[in-house]
Formats: C-alpha cells, sequence, structure tokens
C-alpha cells in the first residue's frame, strides 16, 4: 500500500458512536460506548461536546486537544482488518 488511508469524513452519531469514511471507500459507524466509561472521556458525557467530533491536521479523530483517537486502530475496528493487511511491513521478521 503505497498511500496512506485518510479519514475524509466523521459525524457523531448517539450512544457514543461516530460514522466514519475513508479514502479507501470504507464507511460505518464504530462503537465509542467501551471508553465512554473511562475517566479522560469524561466530557463525553455532555452530548453537545461529544457531537464536536472532527478530523484533526494530522489524520487524528477528535473532540478538543485532550481528546483524541488514532484514524488507523478506528479502522481496524471499522473494517475488522489486522494490523499486518493495513501496514504489510509488520510481516516482515527483523532478524539483526
Amino acid at each position: 500500500m503505497s498511500e496512506m488511508i485518510r479519514p475524509v469524513r466523521v459525524q457523531s452519531r448517539p450512544n457514543y458512536r461516530i460514522y466514519l469514511e475513508f479514502s479507501d471507500g470504507a464507511k460505518g459507524e464504530v462503537d465509542l460506548s467501551d471508553l465512554a466509561t473511562k475517566s479522560v472521556f469524561e466530557p463525553w458525557k455532555d452530548n453537545s461536546f461529544f457531537q464536536k467530533v472532527h478530523i484533526g491536521d494530522h489524520r487524528e479523530i477528535k473532540w478538543d486537544d485532550e481528546i483524541e483517537l488514532c484514524p488507523d486502530s478506528l479502522y481496524l475496528k471499522l473494517t475488522g482488518k489486522s494490523p499486518e493487511e493495513l501496514f504489510p511491513k509488520l510481516r516482515e521478521k527483523s532478524y539483526a
């Protein structure tokens, strides 16, 4: 894979879900409710805050400068692909 897959659209949905579209055409909802119970995500309890989700300058999915998620992990969660499928170089073993 020569070009990095980028998120091109993100939108909040009810119950700590977000809708994502990626540059390769993958799209769908990701359930983030498992994160909502963690203290760092406390601001999500305010629905107006959760609705502020957007794509940051470095591909990250973010709400503010303190809460952001890795787009690659969200892509894996959305597509069910393995890290090796997304990053083929992970298959290579180092014998150094």
